[in-house]
């Protein structure tokens, strides 16, 4: 869908489907809603008084102007209240609205910066949030399969603003915008590809993409390079897969060490069978979003390159499958990370924070201000904060932490503080080696982290993504499927 800006009065505007909105207190519209009721002769006015047209949120009202306007329909979304109106609601506004034009088969559509009136909300936040909320309710996999008739698309969206001292401030919004949904839809894609095609070659062949497209340095490791480096936890879960793993490294602004470096590890597991101890096979096809971690740090590195942020950011994603297989890795081995750690395995299926531990380990080289993993770790998260709520935020510095809970509200990608106290490593000593990778079903979330928590030596912060990576219901931004979720969250950490 192709975004254009154009200063105008919405109610001559030549697409065939214009967006105007409306708070739920008012009565007598004013602004662009207000033109657009006189152009239509007061019908949205009496749609209002008629009880038929509210202003809640999740409401679309549909009008026809037959003659009245150049446009074939108006549609006028609900804000809902005005008290507490944010950015969020903007989202959803925006999205409800294109969500219905593209229902009523609409090609091309206008639209209000919602928020940025009335609102009171900032101008270039409340474009941003209009653009984002559209192109993300918009988005749609290209799934591999035969359809009777290619699916509807809308062609454009303009932007319809009468105020031109506006303009730049919307286009900057617009310009954000794009980048980031196209980072979400990076991590969307990989999430919702199978597994026999999101494959580590398939992932580091998208990383190959992004650093030529933004000019970011990469890494590909293997086998060799993995054990040049002695990543005994990475290789022990990749010993089992058939498909060649991947050690990925992308770098923005990779010799710019006066700048504040921050690292990105993502958990690239492309599909988990719990290895040896393999899972039930009751729903073991959500496990191909077991990447999910990798995927957010994908799109998050392809919208860093794009916005070129004034950080070194490196991203790391340690890919690989975790397969049941004759070389496969056993409970009762000994394991030894790339930093002298031994690893008594306990559960094949605790394979995440093994990939991690060495991703962890490496990413210290880049003397770090700050290192965040994220990870579909433990069902632990999803039984704790519910599914597609929150992921669990475990960190060593408290600073960190409210920065990640602040980026989490501002772009609803929620994270929830979690306990790390040193109690928890009890659950993981092991009377053979230095730790073991599993403390068991009880505090199992937390102490995963504490688990990782041994291969750090800066500050950090770790993102359980459990139940949030894949849903199975959708929403008003995100259809069924992977949700591109930390993208958004860590682009908005990393910006501010």
């Amino acid at each position: 869908m192709k975004v254009s800006i154009i200063q105008r009065e919405i109610q001559i505007s030549e697409a065939d489907t214009i967006v105007v909105n409306l708070f739920d207190d008012v009565t007598t519209p004013s602004g662009a809603t207000g033109a657009v009721d006189l152009a239509l002769d007061g019908a949205i006015s009496e749609l209002i008084a008629s009880g038929d047209l509210t202003g809640k949120m999740g409401e679309v009202g549909v009008l026809y102007p037959r003659g009245a306007m150049a446009a074939t329909r108006v549609l006028v979304v609900g804000l809902g209240k005005r008290d507490g109106f944010d950015l969020e609601g903007v989202r959803q506004a925006a999205a409800n609205g294109i969500k219905q034009a593209h229902k009523l088969k609409a090609k091309n559509v206008a639209t209000i910066v919602h928020g940025a009136g009335v609102g009171g909300l900032d101008v270039t936040a409340a474009a941003q949030a209009t653009v984002e909320g559209s192109l993300l309710a918009t988005y749609r996999f290209a799934a591999t399969r035969q359809e009777p008739e290619p699916p509807h698309e809308i062609e454009s969206l303009t932007i319809v603003e009468f105020d031109g001292s506006k303009l730049a401030a919307i286009e900057a919004g617009s310009i954000q915008a794009q980048a980031i949904a196209a980072g979400v839809t990076i991590a969307r894609d990989l999430v919702n590809m199978p597994p026999n095609v999101a494959t580590p070659t398939k992932i580091a062949d998208t990383a190959v993409t992004i650093a030529n497209d933004h000019n970011l340095k990469l890494i590909v490791g293997d086998r060799a390079w993995a054990a040049e480096r002695n990543m005994g936890g990475f290789l022990a879960v990749a010993k089992g897969a058939g498909e060649p793993p991947k050690f990925i490294v992308l770098e923005h602004n990779a010799e710019r060490e006066d700048l504040d470096t921050i690292v990105l590890v993502g958990k690239g597991i492309t599909f988990d069978t719990g290895g040896i101890s393999i899972k039930p096979s009751a729903n073991m096809e959500a496990m191909k979003s077991d990447m999910g971690g990798a995927a957010a740090v994908l799109g998050a590195m392809k919208v860093v390159g794009a916005m070129n942020l004034p950080l070194r950011v490196i991203g790391i994603a340690p890919c690989t499958e975790n397969m049941p297989d004759a070389n496969a890795y056993r409970p009762a081995d000994v394991i030894t990370a790339s930093n002298g750690i031994t690893i008594e395995i306990i559960s094949t299926d605790a394979e995440g924070r093994m990939v991690l531990a060495d991703g962890l380990v490496y990413a210290a080289k880049y003397n770090p201000k700050a290192v965040i993993d994220l990870a579909t770790l433990t069902g632990s998260c999803v039984v704790a904060l519910g599914k597609g709520m929150a992921a669990g935020l475990f960190s060593t510095d408290d600073s960190l932490r409210d920065k990640l809970v602040d980026a989490g509200t501002a772009v609803h990608e929620r994270v929830w503080p979690m306990p790390l106290w040193d109690d928890y490593k009890e659950a993981i000593q092991s009377d053979v080696a230095d730790i073991k990778n599993s403390g068991g079903r009880f505090g199992g979330v937390a102490t995963s982290a504490m688990f990782l928590r041994q291969f750090t030596s800066y500050p950090w912060a770790h993102l359980d993504i459990a139940g949030m990576a894949l849903t199975d219901k959708g929403n008003a931004l995100t259809p069924r499927g992977g949700t591109g979720y930390g993208v958004r969250l860590l682009v908005e950490f990393l910006r501010k």
